[in-house]
């Protein structure tokens, strides 16, 4: 024995005083329920809020059942029905404010000495000077002058493989260099 489905809102619906029946959409549901299911829960995050968001999307089509002229397209029906439904929840969630006595501002952590940071600057360009003349052109078209890999390869006149292994030397001797370790 099937039950009806959603004999109330076909009666809010029509106005008839008796319930409308449809068996094919309860056929139709049987059917396709599992596939509309899965669709809802790619709409949500959490799957009890997918069966509620189907259900609904489902009662809407109830409603409609009579007005709909081509049920060969009904998945598509459902579909924007689930889609449509979701949206308007999404637009009506509820945001929780909390009042407090004082206002949540982020600690500002205090702003460096801007001495410090040139002489930081003016220790690296010192250190920079010092590396051997091809790896300090390559740091410099890689660092300052923001020059990809290729770029600084087309500019040299040297593979990207030289680029590469001669800038990853260089920095480890700016790593390595006395000054910048105690200008840190």
């Amino acid at each position: 024995m099937t039950t009806p489905v959603c004999m109330s809102a076909s009666q809010g619906a029509t106005g008839a005083a008796g319930p409308t029946y449809y068996p094919s959409f309860s056929s139709y549901v049987r059917a396709r329920g599992t596939v509309l299911l899965r669709t809802a829960r790619s709409l949500t995050a959490n799957p009890s809020d997918a069966e509620d968001l189907l259900q609904t999307a489902l009662t809407k089509t109830y409603v409609a059942w009579d007005r709909i002229e081509d049920h060969r397209a009904l998945d598509g029906y459902v579909r924007r029905a689930l889609l449509n439904t979701r949206t308007s929840q999404w637009r009506k969630r509820k945001v929780d404010e909390f009042v407090c006595e004082e206002l949540p501002e982020p600690e500002t952590a205090p702003a460096a000495d801007p001495a410090e940071h040139q002489a930081m600057r003016d220790a690296m360009w010192r250190a920079v000077m010092r590396l051997p003349d091809r790896q300090r052109a390559m740091v410099v078209l890689r660092y300052y002058e923001d020059l990809s890999e290729v770029q600084t390869a087309a500019v040299l006149g040297v593979s990207v493989g030289t680029v590469k292994s001669a800038v990853s030397r260089a920095l480890g001797k700016l790593r390595e260099d006395p000054e910048l370790g105690s200008a840190a």
